[in-house]
């Protein structure tokens, strides 16, 4: 099984990869814990100057893995699926953009293709996106689903693109 995350550093430089590309890169379990544990080695590893942020595939990120949440909501033990959403993002999702925002080094994110939902605050969370003429943003809260934006985006989003661009993004997908 191939990992969810690959993390590289040469000549002070570390590339961490979401690696679930065949699958667009969601944000699996695996590929939010993969992601914490490269950010805390480039915060213990003094000799890293920076950090690239990208992915493997044609994809960015497409944000939550509905096909965990699917696999989730079937065991009524683990409580609603709202419950299990607050749950990820206390555990993984939130800690993970805190992290990257916290690095003492720049961060900078290079998006390819889409950037969905929760991996548009993950890009955000970088000090700089770097966007291939693929990439592109989606924000499908509000419109498709009802819900906040997370992953940061709701704080990122305004003070990277000014107040009514992000309301416009957030109501309007």
């Amino acid at each position: 099984m191939k990992p969810a995350v690959l993390f590289e550093s040469r000549e002070g430089i570390a590339t961490l990869t979401l690696n679930e590309g065949d699958r667009l890169n969601p944000l699996s379990p695996a590929l939010q814990q993969g992601a914490l544990d490269a950010l805390r080695r480039v915060r213990e590893d003094r000799s890293i100057r920076a950090l690239i942020l990208t992915a493997a595939g044609r994809a960015f990120c497409v944000g939550a893995d509905l096909n965990d949440f699917s696999e989730r909501a079937k065991d009524a033990s683990r409580g609603s699926l709202g419950t299990q959403v607050g749950q990820m993002l206390d555990q993984t999702g939130n800690p993970l953009v805190a992290e990257l925002r916290s690095l003492p080094v720049p961060v900078v994110c290079a998006v390819n293709g889409v950037a969905a939902g929760g991996g548009v605050g993950l890009a955000l969370a970088a000090d700089l996106v770097i966007a291939a003429r693929s990439a592109y943003f989606y924000l499908p809260f509000v419109p498709a689903l009802g819900a906040v934006p997370d992953m940061g985006a709701s704080w990122a989003l305004p003070r990277a693109v000014g107040r009514a661009r992000a309301l416009g993004l957030a109501l309007l997908g």
